[in-house]
């Protein structure tokens, strides 16, 4: 084991934890299936969890814009359940309360989907499928997903049951640049 001040120096020249530069966080994972499973059990926190980020606003809304059409991942913007072009989202937000509902939906990796639901400004909210997310890869492409999205913002992006709102179970932590468990996985 590294002495600790060698860590430090580590860190203060490269800016990076060590072992860093390979994998998520090196060899290491945000979240280990084992411990987390019960926050992926659909029976428990129903199919689709709700993810936000709170404290918002349209640039933000435009940087996750920004990030979708950046990433290589595969997207779809809906309108009222018609693809059509993204739009700024300055221009999304504005759109009449009346207006056709609004779907972007993200594919962070091969059959796993995100759905962002641009409402309000002041909020990020979108939903993923629990059931496209077991096992250990699973939780691997939701930390990297949670991760990606958290960095671009440098906000807490946080995951609860589905209609829990308030009680976030896991969450990208900006501080700590990981996802982190937020509430007891051992449920009772």
């Amino acid at each position: 084991m590294a002495a600790a001040g060698a860590s430090t120096a580590f860190v203060k020249e490269t800016g990076l934890r060590p072992g860093a530069l390979s994998g998520q966080h090196g060899d290491m994972r945000d979240l280990l299936w084992d411990n987390v499973r019960n926050f992926f059990d659909p029976d428990l926190m129903g199919a689709l969890p709700d993810v936000c980020v709170e404290g918002t606003s349209a640039e933000d809304w435009q940087a996750v814009f920004d990030l979708v059409r950046s990433s290589g991942w595969t997207w779809e913007y809906l309108e009222g359940g018609v693809a059509g072009p993204l739009s700024a989202a300055a221009q999304v937000l504005a759109r009449p309360a009346d207006a056709a509902t609004v779907e972007l939906r993200v594919w962070p990796a091969p059959d796993v989907l995100a759905i962002f639901r641009p409402w309000s400004a002041g909020e990020i909210d979108f939903d993923v499928d629990l059931r496209e997310l077991q096992g250990q890869e699973g939780v691997d492409v939701l930390c990297r997903f949670l991760a990606a999205v958290g960095r671009r913002l440098g906000k807490q992006v946080v995951m609860t049951a589905e209609g829990d709102y308030g009680h976030p179970v896991i969450g990208f932590d900006p501080a700590a640049d990981r996802v982190v468990l937020m509430a007891d996985p051992q449920l009772s």
